[in-house]
């Protein structure tokens, strides 16, 4: 028999996952700001779905069941309308406000999961995120005393949006994962959302010049790897013990921001940034307990 990964190895794939995307979100903003949104996710996109059939249509076993298609389907109605408003909202905002925006996600899912999975949310779980999304409430205290910006204010608005999407994202994560393997979830997603976008593109999309080829192909690759490897995790922990890993993806967000958009780094955003830390390792801690208790 193979033996489970353990709670703790689980969590630290989910936190990678994470890493990888944030870092796709830097790539993401840099071409957003040259081409626009929606060219930016539609070709990405469109080199995603060759990334990932390469992987998933060779060792496929044979289609998905119409069930299992209902929930790609549903999953890559709501993760195009929530890629779409992250990052037209990204490219107004700075890269660890939008990400601190979108840590409402986790929270949400916590209780997402609970009416959508019947899973059972424990105190610890709920005491993880409320320590987290008070460091997001530091985070945004910062941000408040900024000069009032409309075009920042507009990003704002698409980024909530945006994360109240993810919410039921991730949620939809969990449950796409124990149907489907990881190559079918990143191959299903890319073409989902491809197809969407495919149909509004004849209208608004444009060819971008060939020397922006490289960056769309990172940002694939980092989409595409990042699919796999929260799908594997999503398949081994419930959703409300792994959603507090996207809190991890703001301290990504700040690195990237000040190295790539020089974006400076307040000293709200790292006292937030601690109780974020803090409410993961909560998270983490608090599940390795409970299984080594179960064990006896």
């Amino acid at each position: 028999m193979t033996r489970a990964p353990s709670p703790a190895l689980v969590f630290g794939v989910a936190v990678t996952g994470i890493a990888i995307f944030s870092s796709m979100d830097a790539v993401m903003k840099g071409l957003v700001l040259q081409l626009g949104a929606f060219d930016t996710l539609f070709w990405r996109t469109l080199a995603g779905i060759v990334l990932t059939g390469a992987i998933y249509l060779p060792a496929r076993k044979g289609w998905p069941t119409r069930s299992v298609m209902r929930v790609h389907l549903i999953r890559g109605g709501v993760s195009s309308v929530m890629a779409v408003t992250f990052f037209w909202g990204l490219a107004r905002v700075p890269m660890a406000q939008a990400i601190a925006l979108a840590f409402i996600a986790p929270l949400l899912a916590l209780f997402g999961a609970a009416l959508v999975l019947k899973e059972r949310i424990p105190p610890r779980a709920i005491a993880a995120s409320l320590v987290a999304f008070a460091g997001v409430g530091v985070i945004m205290l910062g941000q408040a005393t900024a000069a009032p910006d409309p075009d920042r204010f507009r990003g704002t608005v698409a980024v909530l949006i945006s994360a109240i999407c993810y919410a039921y994202n991730i949620v939809l994560m969990r449950q796409q994962a124990l149907v489907a393997g990881p190559s079918e979830v990143a191959f299903f997603q890319s073409v989902i959302v491809g197809g969407l976008f495919a149909i509004v593109a004849p209208f608004i999309a444009h060819v971008p010049d060939a020397h922006h080829a490289p960056a769309i192909l990172l940002a694939a690759a980092l989409a595409t790897v990042s699919l796999l490897i929260l799908a594997w995790a999503y398949a081994r922990g419930e959703a409300n013990y792994l959603a507090p890993t996207e809190y991890t993806g703001f301290i990504w967000a700040s690195i990237w921001g000040w190295v790539v958009f020089r974006e400076p780094v307040a000293t709200y955003t790292l006292a937030g940034a601690a109780l974020i830390i803090t409410g993961c390792l909560i998270a983490a801690r608090r599940r390795a307990v409970e299984n080594v208790e179960a064990a006896f």
